[in-house]
């Protein structure tokens, strides 16, 4: 039994997975508040998979990259499950389990799967898999033009763009050769992956993993003068 947690993204997602089938899963739609939603969504999923969180074999967490402030409530909550009940941490790579699932979703041999994090204007957080989610292109923070890609389109390689920086991008990536999934990061994506680490027992370091954020914190400074 494994408790899922997506948090990378505006959606805070959560499921109960045995092995790779998904028990319960709840995410609602967009509302950014990761902080205030996380432990109501764990509660409900419990409860609708009729199971307590010392029934847990292990957590996993969506580890990035994404959104700095979402990651680290998702990161943040699973370590405390996890100390708590004394069960290991299993970290899922974020752009990874999106391309898995458009690769199921598509079904298609000889095709690569970019799946795009928005990183705000026109940044995204990207890698490249292919049909067997073999990484083709690492992850990266990427500024997208008409330019991005166009050696493999150039080479006739079609490439499938999915996630929620992907819709942005596609006014721009117009060869024939980029199509556009509609696929957002959710907790159902991880298990999979989750349950293929547990049985080999690859853990995360419970004391020092951290997200993998890719960049710093888009920290301003304030405005306001402070009355002395």
């Amino acid at each position: 039994m494994i408790l899922n947690i997506e948090t990378a993204t505006e959606i805070c997602s959560v499921c109960i997975s045995r092995g790779e089938e998904v028990l319960s899963l709840k995410e609602p739609d967009g509302s950014n508040d990761h902080s205030k939603l996380i432990t109501t969504l764990i509660d409900a999923c419990m409860k609708e998979a009729g199971l307590k969180l010392s029934d847990l074999n292990a957590v996993a967490v969506s580890s990035g990259p994404g959104s700095y402030t979402s990651l680290r409530v998702g990161v943040s909550t699973a370590k405390g499950i996890c100390f708590a009940q004394e069960i290991p941490l299993i970290a899922v790579d974020t752009l990874q389990s999106l391309a898995m699932a458009a690769c199921r979703q598509e079904g298609q041999e000889g095709v690569l799967y970019c799946p795009m994090i928005d990183a705000r204007r026109m940044e995204v957080y990207c890698a490249i898999f292919d049909h067997e989610n073999k990484i083709v292109e690492k992850t990266s923070a990427r500024i997208i033009t008409g330019e991005s890609f166009q050696a493999y389109f150039d080479a006739g390689q079609r490439i499938i763009f999915t996630g929620n920086g992907a819709k942005k991008c596609q006014p721009i990536l117009g060869s024939p050769h980029a199509s556009f999934l509609t696929l957002r990061c959710s907790a159902r994506h991880l298990p999979y992956f989750s349950y293929k680490a547990f049985l080999e027992k690859s853990f995360a370091d419970l004391a020092y993993f951290t997200p993998n954020y890719l960049k710093a914190p888009n920290i301003t400074t304030s405005k306001q003068k402070l009355f002395k």
